[in-house]
């Protein structure tokens, strides 16, 4: 998933394709583990996607609080 769309989710959606892509990465480990997994390269870019979600999901929630500390 490219950071422009990422940066475009609101703060629900962000928690949501977090929880998604958690999900994602215990499925793709555990057939890993099993040898079941098609493309080993699916997990790492699941891995770099749920990074970015995190890393913007921190920014946004960085920028909430500093605006609401400078309104009071």
């Amino acid at each position: 998933m490219k950071p422009s769309k990422i940066r475009d989710l609101s703060l629900p959606e962000l928690e949501t394709e977090r929880g998604r892509l958690e999900q994602q990465i215990f499925k793709l480990r555990f057939q890993n583990a099993v040898g079941q997994l098609d493309n080993p390269l699916k997990l790492r870019m699941v891995r770099r996607d749920l990074a970015r979600v995190r890393t913007i999901l921190n920014e946004k929630l960085r920028a909430q609080t500093s605006a609401q500390a400078a309104e009071g």
